[in-house]
Parts: C-alpha cells; structure tokens; sequence
C-alpha cells in the first residue's frame, strides 16, 4: 500500500482544522465592529498562490510518478493529465449545479437590518440556510484534498490545510452573517458557520473509506491528479475572483505571488 495507515490520523487532524476554520470566519463577522477587506485580499491571494503553485509543481509531479510506476511512462502521462481535467470538470459540475454563495461584502446587512420586515428576515435566514448548504457540498472535494495532501506527505499536508483554511474564512462569514440579522442570534449564526464546515472531514473520511479496498500506485496517482485539479479550480473561480471583490487588483496578485514564494521556499527547504 502506497500510504501509511499512521498518516491518516493526521491527515484527518488537519482536514477538521481546515474545514473548522469556518468558524473563524463566523467569529471575524459576529465580533468585530471593523472589516478590513485589504488583509482578506491578501489572504486569499495568498492562499491561491499557495494552491497553484503546489498543484502544478508538486502534486501534478507526484501524481505523474505514481501513475508512470504502475501503468508506463506514456499511458501513465496521459491519464495524469486526463486526471487533472477530470478534477477540474467535476467541481465545475458541482459549481453549475449548485450556484455559489451570497459574497457578505455585498449584503449590506447593518443597512438591511435596521429597517427589515419580517419578509425581509425570512429571505436573509433562507439566503443563510442556503449558503450553509452549498459551503457543505463545496467543502467535501476540498476535504478529499486535504486529506489526501495530508496522507502522501504530511509537511505538504500542513500547507494545503493552511490554504484551505484561509479560503474557508469568508465562506464562514458568508454563511453567518445572513443567519445573525435574521435571527439576531450570534449563537445560532456561529453554530450553523460551524456545523458547515464539517462536510469537509466528513468528504475525506468518505473518500478514503470508498478508495482504500482498492489503493494502489494507479488509483493514487488519479485522485492525487484530479485533486491538483480541484485546487486549480477553486483558486481561479473562487480565491481570486473574491480576493479582489474585497480590495485591489494588485493587493490579490501581490498575495498570490507572496504564496508562491512561500510555497517554493518551503519546498526547496523539504528537499
């Protein structure tokens, strides 16, 4: 078996403290009385370059090592790349079918809420309730991510995980900020920003579970493969797209380019 069994519960550690910081996000928008949309920015173009960088230069490498090893240097090429645009399909399925969440910056709820009806506090709690769902169903792709990250190598693991965990800041607050002017209930806004980011352990305990009867350097190399894939996705169709809705253009790709550097440097130092 390619992956050792004592990685796993690490890797699952990390994949809980990524989809958990969720929650971070809930906390930031229930607690502070000043956003600072510049350091979000940053964040998140920082978290893409982290995401891109790692994808095409190290887990599309793996991916390719593996799946050379069990099926030849041609045939196991061509199903690397066939892997990764097959993890870019399937989340751009998921994106198609299940539209993206409401952007907090976008809601003006401290506006909204000083002179909303009841009509207006039942659309906001189903906005809320809606946005909970579909960070749920995003999260499981990018917990199979982590996880496997975690699984193959436990330091690239700790980098996917903090990437990850920076990209579900907003989600969080996009979840509780609806549910808190609804209902008025920082409890329940925090509980439900919470409780959505469990999908993410959730997806890659069903992952492994599914894929572990039949683990080997082929199934390894096609999940490692559509996993860079995923990431590439959602850095490009969510971490940039809302870096710069928060702030300036140049603020997300000086982000992004700091992430890369800290992504290379950190791997040049494992080596």
């Amino acid at each position: 078996m390619i992956i050792m069994d004592k990685n796993v519960f690490f890797a699952f550690a990390l994949t809980l403290f990524a989809g958990l910081s969720t929650g971070i996000g809930s906390l930031i928008g229930l607690m502070s009385k000043k956003f600072n949309p510049k350091v979000l920015t940053i964040s998140l173009g920082f978290s893409a370059g982290v995401m891109i960088y790692v994808s095409l230069v190290e887990i599309f490498a793996k991916a390719k090592d593996s799946l050379i090893s069990a099926l030849g240097e041609k045939h196991g090429y061509v199903w690397t790349v066939i892997a990764f645009f097959t993890g870019i399909f399937v989340i751009a399925l998921i994106d198609k079918l299940i539209p993206p969440y409401e952007n907090p910056h976008e809601l003006n709820v401290d506006d909204k809420i000083k002179k909303s009806s009841d009509k207006d506090k039942r659309k906001l709690m189903r906005m809320g309730m809606f946005s909970a769902l579909v960070v749920s169903i995003h999260n499981f792709p990018e917990g199979l991510a982590t996880f496997m990250s975690g699984l193959a190598e436990p330091a690239l693991g700790v980098s996917i995980a903090i990437a990850i965990a920076i990209h579900n800041i907003p989600e969080g607050l996009a979840v509780s900020a609806p549910i808190y002017f609804a209902t008025k209930s920082r409890k329940k806004a925090f509980v439900l920003s919470f409780m959505s980011g469990l999908a993410e352990p959730v997806g890659a305990l069903i992952g492994y579970f599914l894929l572990r009867s039949i683990f080997n350097d082929a199934t390894f190399g096609f999940v490692f493969a559509s996993v860079a894939g995923v990431m590439i996705y959602i850095s490009l169709d969510e971490l940039l797209p809302t870096a710069e809705e928060y702030g300036e253009h140049h603020l997300a790709i000086g982000g992004l380019i700091a992430g890369m550097i800290v992504m290379a440097v950190s791997l040049l130092l494992l080596a």
